[in-house]
């Protein structure tokens, strides 16, 4: 086992030269746009009247301003009171119809199709979730970055309840992962970003050529994602325009968005990388060398770790070393727990998350327990057949 986990941190510290490398070499070839793009807002918000105000009052505040008709919020009947809130805003309500498939990516699909098919066009479509609320100047920034000619762009993920608890400052940690280990870098040089949650616009040419939304995994952002570096689409994570989301605050309810998360990872992995390994010789730009950079290597380096802690348990054990093994275990718990802390504090120390000094320390002593937890949700997703998608109350 300790073999295995050397040759994993050497294959991860490959991974993470050959990535960078990669993105060194990297060039766009962008095309900048000169008109005044039509945008429209998409929204999923099965029962959300708790909290959707809270995004089309900041939809209403922004600096660009949007027809309130062009502000899609999807609903599964007209019972929903989400329905009546939407009318005092005067936006378009969209009512599902096959209520037999339940994610976000059929009912975005389901809005797209009603839309195109009421002949109603447009240059580029949001999609928000109905607990998030925009700064005042983010689709002013994100405009800006489709005026710059991609195709696909982001916003930076801040946190709405973030200091609520310290499950909701950890869940925002997350994100926060993504962000620092992987997109910040990627946009600086041009390669493929990985989407999280929403937050984001789609080139309207895009939802023309698709004529409707193909992504209707568990993990439909992280499919866009693979998506994007398969057909070398150029994509920006844009930090300057900012939208709050609301985090779980119960450490149940994480676990089961983490689970849907790592089955709907290895999902999209097993639809997208073969394909991708095909085209890695062909344009650069989408190269399965680009998909490389980011959280795999860390991903590698902790399972190459994990191997040498397992390895030497087991050869203290054939040893006859018992009580060896039993003094070894806390030294080695204390050093991967500091590990993980200052990786923590590192990445506070790089966000802008609005959370407070306590919210932060808390964050820091208790997030290094919460990336050890993602052991046991690995395990659960590998290993139950069907996971399902299941909501999370927003607004209690």
């Amino acid at each position: 086992m300790s073999i295995l986990g050397l040759v994993l941190l050497i294959y991860a510290g490959i991974l993470f030269l050959r990535g960078n490398a990669a993105l060194k070499q990297n060039s766009l070839q962008l095309k900048p746009r000169k008109i005044k793009p039509r945008i429209a807002i998409l929204v999923a918000a099965r029962d959300e009247s708790k909290v959707i105000a809270g995004l089309l009052e900041s939809i209403q505040r922004q600096t660009v301003n949007v027809p309130p008709e062009d502000v899609y919020v999807i609903v599964e009947t007209l019972d929903d009171p989400t329905v009546q809130i939407c009318k005092r805003y005067h936006n378009t309500v969209i009512l599902r119809e096959d209520l037999n498939k339940q994610r976000k990516g059929y009912a975005l699909d389901e809005a797209i199709r009603q839309i195109l098919a009421r002949d109603r066009h447009y240059d580029a479509y949001f999609i928000f979730d109905a607990d998030n609320i925009l700064s005042e100047d983010y689709l002013e920034e994100m405009l800006k970055i489709y005026a710059a000619g991609y195709e696909i762009a982001t916003g930076y993920r801040n946190s709405k309840n973030g200091n609520t608890n310290v499950i909701s400052a950890v869940s925002s940690l997350t994100f926060s992962m993504i962000n620092v280990m992987s997109n910040r870098n990627r946009a600086a040089h041009g390669a493929n970003i990985i989407f999280s949650g929403t937050g984001y616009y789609i080139a309207g040419d895009l939802i023309e050529e698709w004529q409707g939304w193909p992504f209707q995994s568990l993990t439909e952002d992280y499919e866009l994602s693979l998506y994007a570096t398969l057909h070398s689409l150029m994509t920006f994570y844009n930090e300057k325009a900012m939208f709050y989301d609301e985090q779980p605050t119960k450490y149940r309810q994480t676990v089961a968005q983490r689970v849907r998360w790592i089955k709907g990872y290895f999902s999209a992995r097993k639809k997208y990388i073969p394909l991708i390994r095909v085209k890695k010789h062909g344009n650069n730009y989408g190269s399965l060398v680009k998909e490389r950079i980011g959280v795999r290597p860390a991903i590698f380096a902790i399972l190459g770790l994990l191997a040498i802690i397992v390895g030497v348990v087991i050869e203290l054990c054939t040893l006859g070393k018992a009580l060896d093994i039993i003094a070894a275990i806390p030294g080695i718990l204390v050093f991967v727990y500091i590990v993980l802390m200052l990786i923590t504090i590192e990445m506070l120390k790089r966000e802008k998350l609005d959370l407070t000094t306590k919210t932060k320390l808390k964050a820091v002593l208790f997030n290094p327990i919460y990336l050890a937890t993602y052991i046991p949700c690995a395990l659960k997703a590998l290993l139950k057949k069907d996971v399902s998608w299941t909501k999370i109350k927003h607004g209690d």
